[in-house]
C-alpha cells in the first residue's frame, strides 16, 4: 500500500538513529539518540486551502525537522509514518 497525501500534506518517515558516534564508538540500542530529522516520503499537490494558494516547496527525499508533537502518526505495512501540513515543517536539512 502507498500513501498519497492530499492538499498541503506531507508524509514523513523518521530517520534512523545513529549507530556510532562521530568518534567511531558503537552505540547500544538504549544509548542511541532519538533522531530529530525525518525524510519526506510523499508530498501532496498543494492547491487552494482556506482561500489561499499553497505551493509545495518540498520534494520526496528532502530531510526535514518538525516539532516533537506535530502531525498524525500512522502505521502502514508495519512502517510508521507521520503526516503533517507543509507549514508544520520547521526547516529543511541540507
Amino acid at each position: 500500500m502507498k500513501l498519497k497525501p492530499l492538499f498541503d500534506k506531507v508524509v514523513l518517515k523518521k530517520a534512523e538513529a545513529e549507530e556510532t558516534t562521530k568518534t567511531g564508538i558503537l552505540l547500544t540500542g538504549s544509548a542511541k539518540e532519538k533522531p530529530d530529522v525525518s525524510e519526506v516520503i510523499a508530498v501532496g499537490p498543494g492547491g487552494i486551502i482556506e482561500g489561499k494558494e499553497i505551493k509545495m516547496v518540498l520534494k520526496e527525499g528532502d530531510r526535514v525537522i518538525v516539532g516533537k508533537y506535530t502531525g498524525t502518526e500512522v502505521k502502514v505495512d508495519g512502517v510508521e509514518y507521520t503526516i503533517v501540513s507543509q507549514s508544520d515543517i520547521l526547516a529543511v536539512v541540507e
